[in-house]
């Protein structure tokens, strides 16, 4: 990414990127509707409950493959491949120990964990059955992450997005099995989930193993090296912090919403799942931007960095205005596919017009987050992004309802949070601190490397 067509580059990166998402999507709608329409309510309850902390384990794991990716993929742009070998190593080493140490501690901490969260005593038993057995999978969770964060960085969205596509349909395959023909309840949605996991990290770990380069993974050579697992934890614990406050705080909102009736509530649950459609784009272009910026700051070319996030954002808002438009001008068949009430049908297309005109705001909020952490100052942009969805948001949102006390006014807050969020991720980007003190080790590396 440190030559070539910047456009041309981006949107080849992206769509894997993109489809990817919409596999991960599919995995998410599958378990739903085996658990939902073949074991019933109780097992839907019981899935549910240990919903938040998945969200959360997955949101600090992903967070730290996004310090694992940046770090590589700096290294990538910089051409240092003895130093890119010691970083794909330790990232491995890195993996086995947290995925191990977090299991251990999630199969002793599990029934508490739910506890914690008010699970109610006729679910507990199958909730904390289907976490233990969710968590046993962690390690194929984490590998896939980190091998995918590594493949990225390198270039390569094309094979994590096959592996993941794989891994679905063994989704589909064990869901089957385990829950129609063996009838193993919320215990085999659970199996189905570590094996089609198990499926992805294999795939990908094969991958790293036999790829041709002198930085190929070789098992015997994994390595915790505290220096570069201070990289990866300085950019990978921001955005894990940034995904787990983001997700406890929209359960503040979502109580809101909670209050305003049955029609509410599920209109905005399928707000939620035909707005997954304008933003998995948003998202897809902001992790490109990332990759982008992460490997031409690596290649000291600071200006090239800047034309990728310029590009990435005309992309990404002709992509979203698209998208919104056409939600819109469909809105009751998009929301009819959730519903088939009239009118929570109604409410979500008036949710719906509230909120997507302003979709693209949601634009800058991304790239602008994503080309500030790729290029390693993951601090700040956690900081500018968790106290406007958090603070800023719940302080909007307290005065919004006091005038108006409905779901459109709760649909009004997002806009308003995306803008101010944005703005000031927009004003930290101008102020050019973000690629300052890379740039100057940048040059130091290159310069010691020439001499």
């Amino acid at each position: 990414m440190t030559q070539g067509p910047i456009r041309k580059q981006l949107i080849s990166f992206a769509l894997p990127l993109f489809a990817g998402s919409l596999i991960q999507l599919l995995y998410n709608t599958v378990d739903l509707m085996f658990v939902g329409r073949v074991l019933g309510t109780e097992a839907s309850a019981a899935v549910g409950a240990s919903s938040l902390i998945v969200t959360c384990i997955l949101g600090a794991f992903t967070g730290l493959s996004v310090g694992v990716g940046v770090v590589t993929a700096k290294v990538v742009g910089s051409g240092n491949i003895g130093r890119l070998n010691q970083i794909i190593h330790c990232a491995a080493g890195l993996t086995c120990v947290l995925s191990l140490v977090f299991t251990v501690l999630g199969l002793i901490m599990a029934p508490e964990f739910l506890r914690w969260i008010q699970t109610p005593a006729d679910v507990l038993e199958n909730a904390t059955a289907y976490l233990r057995l969710y968590l046993l999978s962690l390690i194929s969770i984490v590998s896939y992450n980190m091998g995918s964060g590594i493949l990225r960085a390198l270039g390569n969205t094309k094979s994590p997005t096959l592996y993941q596509l794989a891994g679905g349909i063994a989704n589909i395959i064990g869901n089957t099995l385990f829950i129609c023909f063996l009838d193993w309840g919320v215990q085999g949605a659970a199996l189905a989930t570590a094996c089609s996991q198990g499926l992805a990290a294999f795939l990908i770990i094969r991958h790293l193993c036999t790829i041709k380069t002198p930085y190929r993974l070789r098992l015997r050579q994994l390595q915790i090296n505290a220096s570069i697992c201070g990289q990866f934890l300085l950019v990978g614990i921001p955005a894990a912090i940034q995904s787990i406050v983001i997700t406890l705080s929209n359960l503040i909102v979502q109580a809101h919403i909670n209050q305003l009736g049955i029609d509410s509530m599920a209109a905005f649950t399928a707000y939620f799942k035909v707005e997954n459609f304008i933003y998995l784009p948003i998202m897809a272009f902001g992790q490109a931007c990332s990759t982008f910026t992460s490997q031409n700051i690596g290649a000291n070319q600071v200006d090239r960095a800047k034309q990728g996030v310029k590009t990435s954002l005309f992309l990404g808002i002709t992509v979203t205005i698209s998208a919104s438009v056409l939600t819109l001008c469909f809105s009751d068949f998009a929301f009819g596919l959730f519903s088939k009430e009239p009118a929570v049908i109604a409410l979500g297309t008036k949710i719906a017009f509230v909120a997507y005109p302003f979709y693209f705001i949601y634009v800058f909020l991304e790239v602008y987050a994503s080309a500030i952490r790729g290029a390693g100052k993951a601090l700040p942009a956690m900081l500018i992004v968790v106290i406007n969805m958090c603070v800023v948001r719940t302080c909007i949102l307290k005065v919004v309802l006091h005038f108006y006390p409905n779901a459109l006014g709760v649909a009004a807050i997002y806009p308003l949070t995306w803008a101010c969020t944005g703005l000031c991720l927009f004003l930290y980007y101008k102020s050019g601190g973000w690629f300052s003190a890379q740039t100057d080790v940048a040059r130091k590396r290159i310069s010691v490397g020439q001499r």
